[in-house]
């Protein structure tokens, strides 16, 4: 579904995504998982109540801004590959981290440093992602290091 979209198509699910959401109507399956991590993410409301001037906004790292469309992709995967236990022992994994943190919320976050260093790897080299890399990051992550926000 979003191996062609741009930037503004995949921006513009999040806010009809929200948009729906806001109004009370009927959700696709796709937008109620969007929907739940907005849900999740209040600070971003404001933004995406901006509506189409969210579309050509840049979230650069140098700006010091996080990019929000960027942080609840990673929320989106980490569910994903957590529903279908992919790569193997991920959901454990998860359920653990949720467990010593308190919310399954607060494990994804836990979780994204692994997974945006894997992705940036694969980059890099221009390869797949390293399944086994992975699961070793998140099997190593330090109690210290995660991210509760």
């Amino acid at each position: 579904m979003f191996e062609s979209a741009s930037r503004a198509d995949l921006r513009r699910t999040y806010l009809r995504a929200w948009r729906k959401l806001s109004a009370r109507l009927p959700l696709e399956p796709l937008e109620a998982q969007i929907a739940a991590v907005i849900e999740a993410h209040p600070e971003y409301i404001p933004l995406l109540d901006t509506g189409d001037a969210v579309l050509a906004a840049d979230f650069k790292p140098e700006s010091g801004r996080e990019n929000p469309f960027l942080h609840m992709g990673m929320h989106l995967a980490i569910r994903e590959q957590v529903g279908t236990d992919r790569p193997p022992g991920i959901a454990g994994i998860h359920a653990r981290l949720a467990r010593e943190l308190g919310s399954e919320h607060a494990a994804e976050h836990a979780m994204m440093e692994a997974l945006g260093e894997t992705l940036w790897d694969a980059q890099r080299a221009r390869r797949v992602p390293d399944e086994r890399a992975y699961i070793e990051r998140l099997k190593n992550l330090a109690p210290g290091s995660r991210r509760n926000d």
